[in-house]
């Protein structure tokens, strides 16, 4: 298997991304709502197309990572165990077509998490002691730096593959408890 190079978009971005501020990793404990940024990475546009909501962090600093809105208010965590990066990877175009949330959707229920996905903590990245999110069954880290007009960006990095699939994380204010999840 030949290893995937990197774009000149997702060299920029990545410059860009570096020079962003750290995240306190007390800071994410909250409901966010999330959005790709696009960067030339297989996975631009797959998640918007499938429901992705965003992500969860909990106060005892475990994570949902993926959050699906299955109807207005009603969102499901999902295991992302279930799905092989690798696989995901190579055929995330498929991700993208018009019938592709409505597969989704189908199968959205078998898929949900029976708790919590990932640990948030703190991680060198670049020179910088910023807030990651690790998966707990997964060989992906997700590092969040601070834009300059206050959001929060991540990047995720997936072991042995050096593109990154960045993305916008919004904090959901007034969220006193979290949306509902089935």
């Amino acid at each position: 298997m030949t290893t995937p190079k990197t774009s000149d978009t997702q060299e920029r971005t990545l410059a860009w991304f570096r020079v962003l501020e750290p995240v306190n990793p007390a800071e994410m404990i909250g409901l966010w709502k999330g959005s790709g940024y696009p960067s030339d990475h297989p996975l631009d546009g797959v998640l918007e197309n499938l429901g992705w909501f965003g992500k969860r962090f909990h106060s005892d600093l475990r994570a949902d990572a993926l959050l699906f809105e299955r109807a207005p208010g009603k969102l499901i965590a999902i295991e992302p165990a279930y799905f092989p990066i690798g696989w995901i990877l190579s055929f995330a175009g498929i991700g993208r077509k018009a019938f592709a949330p409505r597969l989704f959707s189908h199968i959205t229920p078998r898929l949900g998490a029976r708790g919590t996905t990932a640990v948030l903590q703190s991680r060198m990245d670049d020179k910088l002691i910023t807030a990651a999110m690790v998966y707990d069954r997964q060989p992906i880290v997700d590092i969040f730096r601070r834009s300059k007009d206050g959001q929060i960006m991540g990047k995720m990095i997936v072991n042995g593959d050096p593109r990154h699939y960045f993305f916008k994380l919004a904090k959901v204010v007034g969220a006193t408890s979290p949306m509902t999840s089935f």
